[in-house]
C-alpha cells in the first residue's frame, strides 16, 4: 500500500506553513511569514497575524505543490492545526483546509499544534518509539509529556504556569536591546558571552516537579540591567544573554531528563521554537548521553511553527486509520492535548 500524500496546514501564530508529505517523507515544506509585521510593535499582533494568513494561504499552498511536484488532486487528506493558538489565525488555516478537503472530496483532519510538533520528528528520524517523553517549547507552551501514542495517548506531565519558554526569550531582548523575536538573537549573542557572569536564579513549582515557571527569571533580569544602568554601568549584552540562556536550558534539559528518569523511559523528544536553540540542543545531548538516554531533536527548520508538523502528524491519523474530523470542525484557542 502506498504511503498516504498528505497537505497540512499551520496557522496558529504568525506564519503560514504548507507541508506535503507522503508517510514519513517530506516533498515540500513553504512558508509565509509576518513576522517583520510584527517586529515593529515587539510581538505578535492577532489582527496583523490573521490578514497576513488570508493574503497568503493560496501562493503558499501553490508553492508547496509546485515544490512536491504533485497536483492537488493526488492527495489524499488534509490536515489542519485547530489549536491552540490565535483564534483569528486559526480560523483562517480551518476555513481554508475545508473548502481543500470538501473540494477535493478528501478526508480532513485536525490536529493539535503541539502532538504536531512531537509528529514532525519522525521526518528527520523515522518512527517514534512509543512511549517517549516529550519536551516542547515555544513562544506559546512549554510543556513536559509522556507520549504513548501520538493518535491519543498522550500524558501532559508539566507545563508553563506563567511565561512560556520563547515568551521569556522575547521579553529579555527586550530589555536587552535585541530586536524581535528575541530567541535567534539572544542564542547568536550569547556565542560572543559567559554563561556563568550571573547566577541567575532556576525557578520551581512547588507540588509540580515537572512544570516550569521563567516570570521570576525575567524580571530577574530586568532588575539586574536596571541596577547597572542605575549606576551608570555598561550593560554586558553578551554575557547576560547568555547566563539567562544558561538558565532556561538548565531548567527545561534537567526535568526532562528527570521525567525519563523517572518514568523508565530511554527517548526525548525536543521539540518547538526554542528547540533551535544551540545551547539548548548541545545540554540536552550532553545530559541524555550521560544518563543513557536517546535524544532525538528535529533539524532548527522543522522546530519552528511549520506545514511539514502538520502534514506528518496527518499521515500517521491516516495510516493508524483514524477518523476524520467533521466539516464542521471547529477552531479551540486553548486547544488541551490530553
Amino acid at each position: 500500500m502506498t504511503a498516504p500524500l498528505v497537505l497540512g496546514i499551520e496557522t496558529s501564530c504568525d506564519e503560514t506553513g504548507v507541508g506535503i508529505v507522503r508517510g514519513a517523507e517530506l516533498l515540500a515544506d513553504a512558508l509565509a511569514s509576518s513576522v517583520d509585521e510584527h517586529a515593529r510593535f515587539g510581538g505578535v499582533v492577532p489582527e496583523v497575524a490573521s490578514r497576513a494568513h488570508l493574503e497568503a494561504m493560496v501562493p503558499t499552498v501553490h508553492r508547496a505543490i509546485e515544490q512536491a511536484g504533485v497536483a492537488l488532486r493526488d492527495v489524499d487528506a488534509v490536515a489542519v492545526t485547530a489549536g491552540p493558538g490565535l483564534a483569528g489565525a486559526l480560523l483562517v488555516g480551518v476555513a481554508a483546509a475545508k473548502a481543500y478537503a470538501l473540494a477535493l472530496g478528501k478526508p480532513l483532519y485536525g490536529v493539535n499544534h503541539l502532538s504536531a510538533h512531537v509528529a514532525v520528528d519522525r521526518i528527520a528520524h523515522g518512527d517514534l518509539p512509543e512511549p517517549c517523553v516529550a519536551l516542547l517549547v515555544s513562544g506559546g507552551h512549554s510543556s513536559l509529556l509522556v507520549v504513548g501514542d501520538l493518535t491519543g495517548d498522550v500524558e501532559s506531565l508539566g507545563q508553563t504556569v506563567d511565561d512560556a519558554a520563547g515568551e521569556a526569550f522575547d521579553k529579555v531582548a527586550r530589555v536587552l536591546g535585541l530586536p524581535f523575536p528575541g530567541g535567534p538573537h539572544i542564542d547568536r549573542v550569547a556565542r560572543d558571552g559567559d554563561a556563568a557572569f550571573v547566577d541567575f536564579p532556576r525557578g520551581l513549582v512547588r507540588e509540580a516537579p515537572y512544570s516550569f515557571t521563567f516570570s521570576g527569571l525575567k524580571t530577574a533580569v530586568a532588575r539586574w540591567v536596571e541596577a547597572r544602568e542605575r549606576a551608570g554601568e555598561p550593560v554586558p549584552v553578551a554575557d547576560v544573554a547568555a547566563s539567562f540562556q544558561e538558565a532556561v536550558a538548565d531548567v527545561l534539559t534537567a526535568r526532562a531528563v528527570a521525567a525519563c528518569r523517572d518514568r523508565g523511559i530511554d527517548h526525548l523528544v525536543v521539540g518547538g521554537g526554542v528547540a533551535a536553540n544551540s545551547r539548548l540542543r548541545a545540554l540536552a545531548e550532553r545530559r541524555c548521553a550521560a544518563a543513557g538516554i536517546t535524544l532525538r531533536v528535529p533539524p532548527p527548520k522543522l522546530c519552528t511553527d511549520n506545514g511539514a508538523m502538520v502534514a506528518a502528524l496527518g499521515a500517521v491519523l491516516v495510516e493508524r486509520g483514524v477518523e476524520p474530523s467533521p466539516l464542521d470542525l471547529p477552531t479551540d484557542s486553548s486547544l488541551s492535548i490530553v
